[in-house]
This record gives C-alpha cells, sequence and structure tokens, in this order.
C-alpha cells in the first residue's frame, strides 16, 4: 500500500536538465543536441561528484582522519567518472531516451533556463576549486 506514494514514472533532476538542453539545442543543431546534451549531463554531474569528494576531503582533513591518499582518490575520482560517463551513454542513446523524451512530452514538465543550467556544472567546479584552496 505504501509503494503508491512514490511515483516510479517520474522523471529525475538529471533526466530533466538532459532533455532541457535537448530540446534547446534541437532547434539549432538537429544532429548534435543529443551529443551536447550528453555532453552537459557528463560534466554536471562529474563536476557534482568532484565537489562532494573535495568537501569530503576537506571535512576528513578538518576531522584530522586520513585513511586514503590523495593519489588514490583521484584514481577512484577518475574510475566514477568513467562508470557515471558509460551510464548516461547508456541510459540516454537509443531506445530508452526516445521512450523518454515521449514521457517528457507528455507531461508537464518543468523548463529551465539554458543559463542556468550551463552555470551549474561551472559553478560546482569553481566550488570545489575555492573549497580545496581555502582549507
Amino acid at each position: 500500500m505504501w509503494l503508491y506514494c512514490f511515483n516510479f514514472d517520474a522523471m529525475s533532476l538529471s533526466d530533466q536538465f538532459f532533455f532541457n538542453v535537448f530540446n534547446y539545442y534541437k532547434k539549432s543543431y538537429k544532429k548534435l543536441a543529443s551529443r551536447i546534451a550528453g555532453i552537459y549531463i557528463n560534466l554536471l554531474q562529474v563536476s557534482v561528484l568532484l565537489l562532494l569528494g573535495v568537501f569530503f576531503s576537506v571535512f576528513f582533513n578538518q576531522m584530522n582522519v586520513h585513511f586514503i591518499s590523495s593519489e588514490k582518490a583521484w584514481i577512484l575520482f577518475v574510475i566514477a567518472a568513467l562508470i557515471i560517463c558509460f551510464k548516461n551513454w547508456i541510459q540516454y542513446s537509443g531506445k530508452k531516451r526516445k521512450i523518454m523524451n515521449a514521457k517528457i512530452s507528455n507531461s508537464k514538465s518543468k523548463h529551465f533556463s539554458i543559463g542556468l543550467l550551463w552555470a551549474l556544472p561551472i559553478m560546482c567546479i569553481a566550488l570545489s576549486i575555492i573549497l580545496s584552496k581555502a582549507f
């Protein structure tokens, strides 16, 4: 009974961001829109991962907890970034993307400003640089 509280058909925020970028660039660049949106979503998710990694690195450094070296942390970041890129490639290419595109076309989804969408990964990268330099 409690499963009805969750809407499993709802699209995640990254799906909405992907299709907002995709629909924006589909008007100008019909064949490159999917590739641009894929690059955007990869950049956004990897920059959020970087920000979280830097935050926890600074937090654990302040708590004097040293359990992973800097080199191993960067290797772990690269592996996680490759996994994110592979996951997005599988999710946003082919038949699954077309099905999600049909769902978002029929639903009342939020439309975000393209400037705000491109500012999100830039702000995440800038915050991670500032956070790493400040501490």
